[in-house]
């Protein structure tokens, strides 16, 4: 009786100073969804981790592209980052040569810059995409196979 006099008188006033609500924890390694086979080619993963809202300015979404998948050309009306976190992509930027990039590569893409960005021709690629909340992402133009097979062939990932 005494140690449950003690418990209670010990722990009942930090009883009140607990947060009341639950918060959520997530995992950025969960897969996420498949996503439906509509701005690019081959097969693409999509985890939305946080997605803007009246407490948050921006979206953070993980995708992860298997091997020989690209998105289209595309543009945000906010800067976009991108951090690699697994694998071997290519990103380019309209007007610019293509770039490797590689796990632990960050990029910033300006505001309304058209670009794309994909895994490589022969490794899957993830990265975190943290963007504005605003208005959806514009597609301006699809990006062939026969483009992308080139671009593969010019930054040769071996």
């Amino acid at each position: 009786m005494k140690r449950i006099t003690f418990l209670i008188i010990v722990i009942l006033p930090f009883v009140g100073l607990t947060q009341s609500a639950e918060y959520k924890i997530i995992s950025y390694k969960e897969a996420g969804t498949k996503a439906p086979n509509t701005h690019y080619i081959g097969e693409a993963w999509l985890n939305r981790l946080f997605s803007a809202d009246e407490t948050l300015d921006y979206n953070i979404t993980k995708a992860t592209f298997k091997a020989n998948s690209t998105l289209n050309w595309h543009k945000h009306d906010t800067p976009q980052i991108l951090i690699v976190v697994e694998g071997i992509g290519y990103y380019q930027e309209r007007g610019k040569a293509p770039k490797l990039i590689r796990e632990g590569d960050v990029i910033k893409c300006e505001k309304d810059t058209e670009h794309w960005h994909s895994s490589s021709k022969k490794n899957d690629v993830t990265y975190l995409a943290i963007y504005g909340g605003g208005k959806p992402t514009e597609w301006t133009e699809v990006l062939s196979q026969k483009y992308y097979d080139r671009v593969s062939e010019q930054l040769n990932e071996d």
